[in-house]
């Protein structure tokens, strides 16, 4: 059973929560500790980004993460020393990499490499749906689970490509745009139904989660789950509690409260 069915059954109906980092930010031992914060806060699986200079899904909160991350000197291969200290330190919790494809195309073995470091799903947010399947032979050669997006607006049909290729979960987006906390989402539950239809793994909302209303409304949408990324990111940069902040995110997801 991979960690993401495992998660998704030990949950229950319970949402499970998402907790997105840059790896890297602003440094290397920052990184660290940041990760294990999310997950002492309640967070059930991690997504983390692997910095860019170009990541145009990304809103000014990500990319300015990501800029911090390069100006350290990150590598692709100190992220993958990151995602595999975590591992040791957290054995269950999914892992799963958001990124795009020149970081994928440039370094041979990238699939490979991300398994080794224990790494669970991949979302290339700048391939297109049409052009996925590319990138599936190595990923599941890897056992690294492909990770595609749906939108309000997808036709059905595309649905059903989504359908047939991703795994773990699909990236479901509230709003058209780019990451961030500056505009509101809709959670569709039209959207989650013809998912649902089409035979795709659980639904999870992201872009534009930061307040528990939010996490109740995609859950209530019928999501399986949200991911947050903006503002955990932001609030880190400002040298905030993340690990209480996950921690009422978190609590949404059960209806019941957190310390505030």
């Amino acid at each position: 059973m991979s960690r993401y069915a495992a998660m998704f059954e030990r949950l229950g109906g319970e949402g499970a929560f998402g907790a997105f980092l840059m790896l890297g930010d602003p440094d290397l031992a920052t990184s660290t500790r940041l990760l294990d914060a999310v997950v002492d806060g309640g967070a059930d699986m991690v997504e983390v980004g692997i910095p860019f200079s170009d990541p145009v899904a990304d809103g000014p909160v990500i990319q300015a993460a990501a800029q911090r991350a390069l100006a350290a000197g990150v590598t692709v291969g100190d992220c993958l020393e990151l995602i595999s200290g975590f591992r040791k330190r957290h054995p269950d919790v999914p892992v799963g990499i958001l990124t795009y494809a020149n970081i994928v195309m440039a370094r041979p073995g990238f699939m490979r490499d991300l398994a080794e470091s224990g790494a669970d799903s991949l979302l290339i947010a700048d391939v297109p749906v049409l052009e996925a399947g590319h990138f599936t032979p190595d990923m599941e050669r890897a056992g690294i689970a492909q990770v595609l997006i749906a939108a309000p607006n997808t036709p059905d049909a595309t649905l059903r490509r989504i359908a047939g290729l991703s795994k773990a979960y699909t990236y479901c987006v509230s709003r058209a745009g780019i990451t961030g906390t500056h505009a509101a989402g809709r959670f569709d539950s039209r959207l989650i139904q013809g998912l649902r239809q089409a035979g795709a793994p659980p639904p999870i909302y992201g872009f534009g989660i930061s307040q528990p209303e939010h996490v109740r409304a995609a859950l209530e949408a019928g999501a399986a789950g949200v991911i947050c990324g903006s503002a955990i990111v932001d609030s880190a940069a400002r040298g905030e509690d993340v690990t209480l902040l996950v921690r009422i995110l978190k609590a949404a997801t059960r209806n019941d409260s957190a310390p505030q």
